[in-house]
């Protein structure tokens, strides 16, 4: 076997080609977007370079010559310092592998040996360089629904890859899904009477707003629900900017809803369509073809399907009904319009306790797990599994 640095445009092209060779006979797989990677290995592109980050990656040849696997390894400034136990922990990623051990240590060790060389102790896999939203995990639970848009999909055996090399679970992400048509429990019924009864109370959808107007209302929610929390930072105008830009092409501004109280945001829920519903048309290439491909799809056979990607309250309403109330409006009056028929939550860490029992309390039943491993490279070394949030 032949272990290949990428770092010319052919080796790239070969880098996108592995997934096609892995899932070729898997019909449930659809490729992520090549767009979509190539720009987190963008040094103009992916911030994390001009802040002191780093990034590899390799391809995997047989002795034949044919392609067998990928990996990347990273180092993210971000996270690196931040880490729940004080380690200096690197990552690695958008692995993919023939089921051969022997294949998956190598790509395992790659990452490994470059890693120790940057003076960290251990690595998570299979992870992004970049946010825990986009291309997390490995996934160990339901491999009969088609992927999520951005979120990992494999074969079910890269669990026994990654444990048989010595990978323990970190944690467990758990993804909940929903019928729309699903009868809510009672108490959200009253919940929403109780806060509505309030006139300084008004729950309504972003149709009329202005996006820099919709950026801001999600900054003062965001900082307002989580800034306090030890991982997370206060949200700057220019980040919350951002961010909706980045979501402005997807948008449907009726299935992303704020509450309001006394004309100020204070909890909002943020949906978009389910893009791979439509991406699984493209092929994996949103080139001018996949474009117009996609342009077609969306507009012949729009999803069905929309992914609840953040749900938040401001602290200081919290226990006030304010989660029960905006979920019972948003079932009562987006569902016929919209044209959904099913929702997925995003995924929910099994360190987060809390938000398990809102997606359970909302209906949602468990869809698909992953796991988010680490690999500590002192074999002495105490591993312990992410910290309880709000323990």
């Amino acid at each position: 076997m032949k272990l290949i640095e990428v770092d010319n445009k052919k080796l790239y092209k070969k880098f996108h080609k592995v997934p096609f060779i892995i899932y070729k006979n898997d019909k449930n797989w659809i490729p992520h977007l090549r767009q979509d990677i190539d720009k987190i290995f963008d040094t103009n592109k992916n911030k994390l370079f001009q802040m002191g980050g780093e990034a590899i990656r390799w391809v995997l040849k047989d002795d034949s010559g044919k392609l067998i696997g990928r990996v990347a390894a990273f180092i993210n400034p971000k996270t690196i310092d931040v880490d729940p136990h004080k380690l200096r922990v690197g990552g690695m990623g958008f692995f993919e592998c023939i089921d051969n051990q022997n294949a998956a240590n190598m790509l395992f060790d790659a990452c490994k040996n470059w890693l120790k060389n940057r003076s960290v102790v251990g690595m998570d896999g299979s992870i992004n360089f970049g946010e825990r939203n986009e291309f997390w995990g490995v996934l160990v639970e339901n491999f009969t629904d088609p992927p999520i848009y951005q979120l990992n999909y494999n074969p079910s055996y890269y669990k026994n890859l990654f444990e048989n090399y010595g990978f323990k679970v970190y944690f467990n992400q758990i993804l909940f899904s929903r019928s729309i048509h699903d009868v809510l429990p009672a108490h959200y019924e009253r919940s929403f009477n109780i806060v509505m009864r309030n006139p300084k109370f008004e729950i309504k959808t972003i149709e009329g707003i202005s996006l820099e107007k919709v950026a801001e209302y999600f900054r003062i929610v965001y900082n307002g629900a989580w800034a306090t929390h030890k991982g997370f930072k206060e949200m700057k105008p220019e980040a919350a900017q951002k961010i909706m830009q980045s979501l402005k092409p997807i948008i449907n501004p009726q299935i992303i809803v704020f509450v309001f109280y006394d004309k100020k945001p204070i909890a909002f829920y943020v949906n978009i369509p389910e893009l791979n519903e439509v991406f699984k048309y493209v092929n994996g290439n949103l080139n001018w073809l996949g474009k117009i491909k996609f342009l077609y799809y969306n507009w012949a056979k729009p999803p069905k399907t929309m992914v609840g990607i953040v749900f938040g309250v401001i602290k200081e309403y919290h226990g006030k009904g304010i989660d029960a109330a905006l979920i019972k409006w948003y079932l009562d009056n987006i569902v016929n319009i919209a044209g959904y028929d099913n929702t997925v939550f995003a995924w929910v860490g099994d360190f987060n306790p809390k938000m398990i029992n809102v997606s359970k309390s909302l209906g949602g039943k468990e869809y698909r797990k992953l796991s988010t491993y680490r690999y500590l490279f002192d074999p002495k070394a105490t591993f312990e599994r992410h910290p309880i949030l709000n323990a």
